[in-house]
């Protein structure tokens, strides 16, 4: 079996989170075994931590955000390659007239030019990004 890098979005992390669903848990702990790499994009990370220091946050949350984080194997740095992807992506959907959200289109570049398979909950948004690998492990 071959080794994956596993990119989680920024909806997986706030349901993993906030909820911690022992099958979710579960599903990371059997990737970590299979050693596969679980990570995140510098702009997951950006959003998460924007989050945390909402008003409407819970002073705890920066910590828990970064407890979260330092359990990951990396949060990865944006890069030439990512910004690169990120323009094929947005002229592609924008010459459809299928945009997605900014940051999404942000993280959907960053997987691709990692190589990563990403995880989200998100399916609607991402299914539209021509050549991004993804999984959604919310539904069982």
């Amino acid at each position: 079996m071959s080794k994956c890098v596993y990119m989680l979005d920024t909806n997986i992390c706030s349901f993993l989170i906030r909820n911690k669903p022992d099958y979710l848990l579960d599903k990371l702990q059997e990737s970590v075994m299979a050693k596969n790499e679980i990570v995140i994009s510098s702009i997951t990370y950006t959003e998460l931590m924007f989050g945390a220091v909402n008003k409407k946050a819970s002073p705890k949350m920066p910590d828990i955000v970064t407890e979260f984080v330092e359990r990951l194997d990396a949060i990865l740095a944006w890069d030439k390659k990512a910004v690169e992807a990120s323009t094929i992506i947005k002229k592609q959907l924008d010459f459809q007239g299928t945009p997605i959200g900014h940051n999404d289109m942000l993280i959907a570049g960053h997987c691709i030019s990692a190589g990563a398979i990403l995880i989200t909950d998100n399916v609607r948004e991402f299914q539209r990004v021509e050549n991004l690998m993804f999984e959604n492990w919310v539904i069982r």
